[in-house]
């Protein structure tokens, strides 16, 4: 279980499934059946688009002779790993952004993903040292560059 987990920590349990099922050459109705689960419902878990509840998990488990617990604690792992990437920041700190750079729209509205090319261009053109390095430190150094160079922006990001 060790090694399972280590290695497939934060993935999918039903892509780790799937491979299973390819390297043991079983198909995905045949064992669904056998499990007395839909194969609707094994398919759905093997594509990732559905989570793996522990009862379905526990009868999996038992059928491929996998450790008790290997597939549920995977698929915790891979919630975990959702609700941090939901969890990180979508904005930049907006205490460290005057509201008058964005003075033709609602700074909570902005796309901060979407809009990056436009933010980062009004900042570096009207921004301060504080505005530019929050915005340095929200996007990375490479996406900037990358956007600078794209709108042909003579500017240059500081290692500070």
């Amino acid at each position: 279980m060790k090694t399972y987990l280590e290695k497939y920590k934060g993935i999918h349990p039903g892509i780790i499934l799937d491979r299973e099922f390819k390297k043991r050459a079983l198909q995905q109705r045949p064992f669904a059946l056998s499990i007395g689960e839909y194969p609707q419902t094994l398919n759905a878990i093997t594509k990732g688009k559905r989570k793996l509840n522990t009862a379905l998990a526990l009868k999996i488990e038992e059928k491929l002779g996998l450790e008790e617990g290997t597939l549920a604690l995977l698929q915790t792992y891979f919630d975990i790993n959702e609700e941090k990437s939901k969890l990180k920041q979508s904005s930049p700190n907006l205490s460290k952004l005057r509201k008058s750079l964005f003075w033709d729209t609602d700074i909570n509205k902005i796309d901060w993903s979407k809009q990056y090319r436009a933010v980062i261009q009004r900042i570096f053109e009207r921004g301060n040292e504080t505005e530019r390095k929050e915005i340095i430190s929200f996007y990375g150094q490479e996406k900037i560059k990358n956007a600078l160079n794209q709108n042909n922006l003579p500017y240059t990001i500081y290692n500070k």
